[in-house]
């Protein structure tokens, strides 16, 4: 059946030409539709529909290389990421004395990682000496109810804390603390990084990332605990 004799089953192609008068703004309504229409080669009142046509697909190439670039920046910062926890595992495993390795985990975090502060909390009983980023909790978990619900659910998390999380861990340094990364390391205890800056901590960022620390950390302390 032709493409004619079909129009004359179903719908006069005059029909469709009287339709577009009354709604000129079909095509705004349904853009794709104007690059699938074939124009005659010739000037006049067709100029602009090829315009049109022209347009829609430059418009739809600048938004292809705007997610092209978008993909590409992700790519680098995740590659920059992954740099530098590779560079975290070498410094632990470089450590020759408990005490080296817990310093360079906190080292290469506020290093590599931009943060301002960082607080490593550790549950039961662990030889190292005092640290202003060392926290001690003899109790554990139940001695921490503030992150009873984080601790539970063994997933790490971004963002901005509640004032009750962020005076307890950073104490007086907590007003200053805009946004954090909380990372459970099992049943050793937890680690926070915090900035200053409220965005450098986003909620769902690098979630990945985080639980790679989060399992180079926890290694370490397990060295550490046995006295490695």
């Amino acid at each position: 059946m032709t493409t004619n004799a079909l129009l004359d089953d179903t719908i006069k192609a005059s029909d469709v030409a009287a339709y577009l008068r009354r709604h000129p703004g079909f095509l705004s309504d349904y853009p794709e539709l104007a690059t699938l229409l074939t124009l005659p080669r010739e000037q006049g009142a067709v100029a602009s529909l090829a315009s049109y046509q022209l347009q829609a697909l430059r418009d739809k190439n600048s938004e292809l290389e705007r997610k092209f670039a978008e993909l590409t920046v992700i790519a680098a910062e995740n590659e920059r990421l992954m740099q530098r926890v590779h560079d975290l595992n070498v410094a632990v495993l470089r450590a020759n004395t408990p005490e080296v390795a817990a310093r360079s985990v906190v080292a290469r975090l506020s290093e590599d990682f931009g943060t301002d502060h960082t607080r490593l909390v550790l549950f039961g009983e662990f030889q190292l000496p005092p640290a202003d980023w060392l926290m001690l909790e003899p109790g554990g978990r139940a001695a921490m109810p503030e992150f009873a619900d984080f601790l539970g659910h063994h997933e790490p998390i971004s963002g901005r804390l509640s004032a009750d999380r962020l005076h307890r861990l950073f104490g007086t340094y907590a007003p200053h603390i805009k946004s954090a990364a909380l990372m459970p390391l099992g049943e050793l205890g937890l680690l926070a990084l915090g900035s200053k800056d409220p965005d450098h901590f986003q909620p769902g960022m690098g979630t990945v990332f985080l639980k790679m620390i989060a399992a180079t950390v926890t290694a370490a302390l397990a060295r550490i605990q046995d006295g490695a």
